[in-house]
């Protein structure tokens, strides 16, 4: 075998042990769901990969390849298994656009029972401190070594945009304030809609890189299962960019039946315009809500967090075979 091969298998399986040894040494117990599913949560943002299943006599039911382990793992949640974390292969249909993206790819999912994103973020920054022990990375250890940096959603717009985001709480003031800085809208924008135009065009490229940066309390009007803050337009979300590269995402779970229906109810609704339309988990407000009263989700890109700690541009130099380099070339080429 090829010595730059070896190396790099040899590092990636201690920076895997190294994952599930930090959980289970902090009372997570190691769960591993299905990735065959017979119905998603609505996510109109992902696209999803669909197949079925071939019994001996007649037509089987239709599946998905879960895009992530989240609708098995609340169910676990709610039927009492305590903190739980996973490692697990997810497909996300067309995610092949960028050195970031692969449509198969590993997704670490850890959920705290009793805790809420502010506890998640002092679990994550654990998590960095034990790697760094563990592994020896390619970019200089202070660089990925907690405290990580933190900075509010209002805060970013406010800094970097120059755009008060708790004064943009309609359509039309946060599209005019985009305008003022010189972006365009197409069409009739929803409010979500101008607001990824905003933050991917004026405020993600010049979040701050010296150090992990915990991005948080996004604005509640972007629909997600996070809790709202109270009394606040933010909801309790943080998402983890390093070096500019968003790697993972957090909540502190909404548990409320009727806002969690209400959601899925909308998103099932854009989810019907999706290039891969599906099922929806429609049973899983109910049981979450007879789950523990707080829980705190995170989804972490493993091979995103690989690339990163071995300087790599992007996960192609973390996984053994990437999608664009697995296909045949199409009809006609050389």
């Amino acid at each position: 075998m090829d010595a730059g091969l070896r190396t790099r298998l040899e590092w990636t399986a201690r920076f895997r042990a190294a994952i599930r040894d930090y959980f289970s040494r902090h009372g997570y117990a190691e769960v591993e769901t299905p990735i065959l599913a017979p119905f998603l949560i609505p996510e109109p943002a992902i696209e999803v990969f669909r197949t079925e299943f071939v019994p001996s006599k007649g037509r089987g039911p239709e599946l998905y390849l879960a895009p992530s382990p989240e609708l098995w793992m609340k169910r676990l949640i709610a039927q009492g298994s305590g903190s739980i974390f996973q490692i697990s292969r997810s497909f996300r249909n067309g995610d092949c656009d960028s050195p970031l993206h692969n449509p198969e790819f590993d997704l670490l999912e850890y959920y705290t029972v009793g805790g809420s994103y502010l506890d998640s973020i002092a679990v994550t920054e654990g998590l960095f401190s034990h790697l760094l022990a563990a592994v020896d990375p390619k970019k200089p250890a202070g660089r990925l070594s907690p405290p990580f940096l933190r900075m509010t959603m209002a805060e970013g717009f406010e800094r970097l945009a120059g755009i008060d985001l708790a004064a943009c709480q309609e359509t039309t003031a946060l599209v005019r304030a985009g305008q003022a800085r010189g972006l365009a809208f197409s069409g009739e924008p929803t409010w979500e809609e101008a607001f990824h135009i905003v933050f991917l065009s004026l405020v993600e490229p010049s979040l701050p890189r010296e150090k992990p940066l915990v991005l948080m309390d996004y604005p509640a009007l972007v629909p997600t299962t996070a809790r709202r803050k109270p009394a606040t337009p933010w909801a309790e979300r943080w998402e983890l960019y390093i070096d500019g590269v968003e790697i993972a995402n957090c909540y502190s779970e909404q548990t409320d039946p009727e806002a969690l229906q209400r959601l899925f109810a909308d998103e099932t609704q854009r989810k019907r315009l999706a290039r891969v339309p599906h099922r929806t988990d429609d049973a899983l407000p109910r049981i979450v809500a007879s789950g523990p009263a707080d829980v705190s989700g995170a989804a972490l890109g493993v091979d995103r967090l690989a690339a990163v700690f071995l300087d790599e541009p992007g996960i192609g130099g973390v996984i053994l075979y990437p999608f664009s380099t697995m296909m045949p070339p199409h009809p006609g080429t050389t």
